[in-house]
């Protein structure tokens, strides 16, 4: 693509950087930038950097959140003996969506994926040990990906988790080989988790 000015090149490489974002599609948004008064872009851009210098993580299960502690965990309501293990943020928010769960999350920020060089020591799965010590915890539910990397990623878990009446239980399989939490539809992913499955069961299927 040829660009009549060097600045607006940098600006569309910049956007085209972004997931899922061509060029073509970069182009289009930086001038619609390039269209709006001086104010709404300076906006724009203040918001992105305040989130960067601001956003925080939940010290307690890894959620992106506004505090040390986010709202899901510093809430009585939610049921805390629950943990539901998941890859990211936006498997917490896809979830939350189905409106069937009200335990608490645990974010692995990935999946082990030996071919991409991911191992278990560059996810969070030590906290996430370290957190099903307490007494009070008396589930965990796996909520990954029905991808290879999911399942080697619920396997390793399994193996670290071995404690006397805790219940490992992995989501019943209505989201097909290969599927994404964060892309299922709400209504199969919510039956999903209400009809999960303890995991040992789930590896004669």
């Amino acid at each position: 693509m040829n660009f009549s000015s060097k600045l607006l090149e940098n600006a569309v490489n910049e956007f085209g950087s972004l997931p899922g974002i061509g060029q073509k599609t970069a182009l289009r948004l930086v001038l619609h930038l390039l269209n709006q008064d001086h104010a709404s872009v300076e906006r724009f851009g203040n918001t992105l950097i305040h989130l960067k210098n601001n956003i925080k993580f939940c010290k307690n299960c890894n959620h992106i959140s506004d505090l040390d502690i986010c709202d899901i965990c510093a809430s009585a309501k939610r049921d805390h003996q629950l943990i539901c293990v998941v890859e990211d943020s936006r498997d917490v928010m896809a979830i939350e969506n189905t409106n069937q769960y009200n335990g608490l999350y645990h974010v692995l920020n990935g999946l082990i994926s030996p071919m991409d060089g991911v191992g278990p020591g560059d996810l969070t799965i030590e906290h996430l040990v370290s957190r099903t010590q307490n007494p009070a915890i008396s589930e965990i539910i796996f909520a990954l990906s029905a991808t290879m990397e999911g399942d080697t990623t619920i396997f390793y878990l399994n193996k670290k988790l071995h404690k006397e009446n805790l219940k490992v239980s992995t989501l019943a399989r209505g989201i097909a080989f290969g599927g994404e939490i964060e892309y299922a539809d709400e209504l199969t992913l919510g039956r999903s988790i209400t009809t999960r499955v303890p995991y040992e069961n789930s590896l004669s299927k």
